[in-house]
This record gives C-alpha cells, sequence and structure tokens, in this order.
C-alpha cells in the first residue's frame, strides 16, 4: 500500500469520527458554511475520546503520582505550530495492581490529562496480546509497519503487560518494542497485574532491566472494583 493511498483514508476516517461527535452534539457536520457556522469548536480531546474505549471515556487523572507526570510532560515538551506545547522525550509510567484497581482507567485518564492541558500529541494503545495477534501472519497486513507504528508514537499506552502468554517470540517482540522506546526516551504508559518483582520471570531480563529504568511507579492496592463496585 502506497502513501497517497493511506492517507486519503486516514483523512475519511478523521472526517467521520468529527462528523460522529458532532452529530452527537446535535449539531449537523455538514452545517460548517458561512450561512452555517459550526458552533463549537471540536477539541484534541473530543477527537481523542472518539478513539478512546467507552469505558474510559470519562477517566479522569485523580492519582497525585500520575498528575505529577502529566506536569512533567506537558512542562518538558517542545513548542509546535502556535506555540502549541508537544510532546518530545521524556519519563514512562508503570501503573501496577491486583486485577481491577484501576490501572487502566488511570492510563486512559494520563492520555486525557495531557490532552486537557493543551498538550498536542500523537498516541497509541495496545494490550499485549493484541500486540502479540497482530504480529501473526495475516493476509493483506504488515506485522512490521504495525509494530513499528506503536515503537514510534510519540505517546504508547501498553496495556496488561505480562497478562499473556510468554514465549520465546514474545519476548523478543516485547524487546523490540520497549528497547526503541527506551533508546529514544519515548513517554510510554505501561500497566501489569504482576507485582513489579515478578516483571522479570514474567517478560525477561532485558524488558524488565529497561521498565526498571525508564518508568517511574504507581502502585494500587484494593479489592477488585469489577466485583466490589463502590456503595
Amino acid at each position: 500500500m502506497t502513501t497517497a493511498t493511506r492517507e486519503p483514508r486516514a483523512a475519511a476516517g478523521a472526517v467521520s469520527r468529527i462528523g460522529a461527535i458532532l452529530s452527537a452534539r446535535g449539531i449537523n457536520p455538514n452545517a460548517g458554511t458561512a450561512a452555517n457556522p459550526v458552533p463549537e469548536q471540536v477539541t484534541a480531546l473530543d477527537l481523542a475520546d472518539a478513539r478512546i474505549p467507552p469505558r474510559y471515556r470519562h477517566a479522569l487523572p485523580n492519582h497525585p503520582r500520575v498528575t505529577a507526570w502529566i506536569a512533567e510532560i506537558a512542562s518538558t515538551g517542545r513548542s509546535g505550530p502556535g506555540g502549541v506545547p508537544g510532546i518530545a522525550t521524556g519519563p514512562s509510567l508503570l501503573i501496577a495492581g491486583p486485577t481491577g484497581t484501576g490501572k487502566t482507567h488511570h492510563a486512559y485518564g494520563a492520555i486525557r490529562g495531557l490532552l486537557g492541558e493543551g498538550v498536542r500529541l500523537r498516541w497509541e494503545a495496545t494490550t499485549l496480546a493484541d500486540l502479540y495477534a497482530a504480529q501473526r501472519p495475516q493476509h493483506g497486513t504488515d506485522p512490521e509497519q504495525q509494530l513499528w507504528r506503536l515503537a514510534r508514537s510519540p505517546l504508547l499506552l501498553l496495556d496488561d503487560l505480562g497478562a499473556a502468554k510468554q514465549s520465546q517470540w514474545t519476548e523478543e517482540l516485547t524487546y523490540r518494542l520497549v528497547n526503541h522506546r527506551y533508546n529514544q526516551l519515548l513517554p510510554t504508559l505501561v500497566t501489569t497485574n504482576l507485582p513489579v518483582a515478578e516483571l522479570r520471570d514474567a517478560v525477561g531480563d532485558r524488558v524488565a532491566s529497561r521498565l526498571s529504568e525508564m518508568t517511574e511507579r504507581v502502585i494500587l492496592t484494593g479489592r477488585d472494583r469489577r466485583r466490589h463496585p463502590a456503595g
């Protein structure tokens, strides 16, 4: 597939998502003419929410270590067009805790928090299980291109590290992804159900060593909120 083919499809997808957001607000997406101006601007956070799973579209960064990470990333980014803050390099964040303690919620809250601060960024999100599935040979796909899209993304959410069954093949894929982001100092949000001390056995020494250096830690505790909802 050529670049000339991908770009129109990407543009069409963006137009479709914007149209869906406007329609949900009761705004005619075709009314953006001089006679009928669109009354409300679509923000980067609106566009992000169109990609975020519905369960996490209202996630807020309410953990003090997550909000501190947001502030650090936002303050060290480089300015883009019009002086809008962007994202360059910075620390990563490892969010660990038992099942159901809100790790993915906090990770999406961190993404939404950055966008809410006006930070201009491109981001990707995947679970490790989905990453491995996408890397298996499939007709009409380019697994290597998919891997490098994640590896080079300015911000990446890597969800459920250590949850998928491991093999030499999956360990090598994880290493390639984490090692590139480690070398390039690219901010990465990592969640895991595993105690930090057990990561070495689950993902291999090379990955665990790099995560130990590149990430700040958020350790969550408590009961499974899915089985024991508040109230």
